[in-house]
């Protein structure tokens, strides 16, 4: 490696699902790699052994590659094969004995110590600083401990833990999306590396350590999170300075609030990558929408992208410090968008999970229905149908349900219908048609329908949504929809093959009968 090439890493802990936050981490930082010509890592986070899950992890890794971000060292791309890239082990769990040695060199140069405090100790130092208004932080009083005094400790196996050694100096680092940031020494105080133990193996190394460790061993060069980062650089920082290491690029992305402007959370909606997808959402949306989170176009117009073209147009020169609002209008349009360009063999695939035990009739399983069959074309027909109205796939059964099974009391009983049907039209409207039913053999085509409407017009001066409004809440439960002329043929075709569907004129009879 050389100082012009450009290593990124992406470092989730596999304690719960990926949420968009991280999503869009990874995205940028994959982004930029790719831009660059760098390298993009993934690496796992595990040291919290009580929460950290395979389960997890192998989600994790499911959910990236689903959309579409693969990375150049970390875990295999798939669960259970080998690790890529010669800067492993990849997950911090194998990489204690790393951090163990590194914490022995710090104590041999003088650049931390031993820190005998009990919890109850410092606990009476946060309630003096707390009582007397002052800084919530260690007073240091370990430092100046003799090594007589040390090794008695030590003798006696006296728990310890390992702090860091603060200056008297601003902490000061360069950030991409903020600029200049400082913080001054004695905020910071003497942070803790490992957590109290007996020995120094046996501690539990901080995150603000080891991540600095690994991100330094593994020649990081730019480290893109997150804000809520922002207030441990300066720890990482000093660490960085305390093994003589050179720091980093930082890019501290914008916190992503819901539409009530707090942080976006559960009770917005759905958050993991792995419930939209269960929701129906296509990857390229959720990329092309994660990516304008807190980055926008060069042009400042254009909103749609492959992924590659965000990977040519992507900069972190325009990633913006201000908070961003996710917008679940804005990610359905762009849905939609992608339904819309997408393939019928694609559509169809990923459309018919979502009708596997929900529409019976179709007798569906998880290879599908037989190609070329009638059933077959006439479920792509239903899809490509329904596909305009849903923002994602898991709203088509329904969209579908009033195809399936119609229930005109339940349609008349709807508030809206009800007060469409109240009115005199309506009622002239659906007597005319009933008595072209009656009257009426063989199949409706979309002609036979369009010459009863037609006569209906005529007949009774009617027209426009009042005309076609109470029509519509007859033959679907519904005054709005699909365009007659495809949705006529569907219903007539599907009562044919089997499917247990109503046919116009039955449909329209029982409604008049209600």
């Amino acid at each position: 490696m050389t100082d012009t090439t450009p290593r990124v890493r992406f470092a989730p802990s596999p304690t719960g699902l990926l949420h968009v936050g991280n999503a869009r981490t990874a995205l940028y930082n994959w982004l930029f790699a790719r831009r660059v010509g760098g390298t993009f890592i993934l690496r796992i986070e595990d040291t919290d052994l009580e929460r950290s899950e395979a389960r997890y992890e192998t989600q994790l890794i499911k959910d990236l590659r689903w959309l579409g971000l693969d990375w150049d060292e970390g875990p295999g791309l798939a669960a259970g094969e080998p690790e890529m890239g010669s800067f492993g082990p990849y997950r911090q769990s194998k990489r204690l004995a790393i951090y163990a040695e590194h914490t022995e060199r710090l104590l041999a140069e003088g650049n931390a110590y031993r820190c005998f405090c009990t919890t109850e100790e410092l606990e009476v130092e946060r309630a003096r600083a707390v009582a007397e208004h002052g800084p919530q932080v260690y007073s240091g009083r370990c430092r100046a401990l003799q090594s007589a005094e040390i090794e008695k400790n030590l003798a006696a196996g006296k728990p310890f833990s390992v702090r860091l050694k603060i200056g008297t100096e601003p902490l000061r680092f360069h950030d991409l999306v903020h600029g200049p940031v400082e913080f001054a020494a004695e905020a910071v105080s003497d942070p803790i590396l490992v957590r109290s133990a007996t020995s120094i193996s046996a501690g539990v190394p901080v995150y603000n350590y080891v991540v600095t460790i690994d991100d330094a061993l593994m020649q990081i060069t730019h480290v893109i999170r997150g804000d809520d980062h922002i207030s441990n650089t300066p720890r990482q920082v000093a660490i960085y300075q305390a093994f003589g290491w050179k720091v980093p690029e930082f890019a501290h992305l914008s916190t992503i609030l819901g539409a009530d402007r707090e942080r976006l959370s559960k009770r917005h909606g759905a958050t993991s990558i792995s419930t939209f997808r269960k929701m129906g959402y296509l990857p390229e949306a959720l990329v092309n929408y994660l990516a304008l989170l807190g980055w926008g176009a060069e042009d400042g117009k254009t909103e749609t992208f492959t992924l590659e073209e965000l990977t040519r147009a992507f900069s972190l020169e325009r990633v913006t410090p201000s908070p961003a609002i996710f917008d679940f209008d804005k990610l359905n349009w762009l849905n939609r968008h992608y339904l819309k360009e997408c393939n019928t063999d694609r559509v169809l695939a990923l459309s018919l999970p979502f009708f596997l035990n929900e529409v019976p009739q179709l007798h569906l399983t998880k290879e599908g229905l037989v190609a070329g069959s009638r059933h077959s074309e006439w479920f792509e027909r239903l899809i490509q149908l329904l596909l305009p109205y849903v923002d994602h796939l898991d709203q088509l059964p329904v969209k579908a349900a009033p195809i399936f099974a119609f229930d005109p009391a339940s349609a008349r009983a709807n508030e809206e219908n009800a007060a469409i049907l109240a009115v005199g039209s309506a009622r002239t409207v659906l007597t005319e048609l009933a008595a072209r039913v009656r009257v009426h053999s063989g199949p409706v085509t979309p002609e036979v329908f369009k010459g009863w409407m037609k006569e209906i017009k005529a007949a009774t001066g009617v027209k426009g949504e009042e005309l076609f409004h109470p029509v519509r809440i007859a033959l679907t439960g519904a005054h709005s929809g699909p365009v007659f002329d495809k949705l006529i043929p569907l219903i007539e075709d599907g009562a044919t093959l089997g499917l247990g569907i109503l046919g116009i004129c039955d449909r329209i009879e029982r409604f008049a009968g209600v």
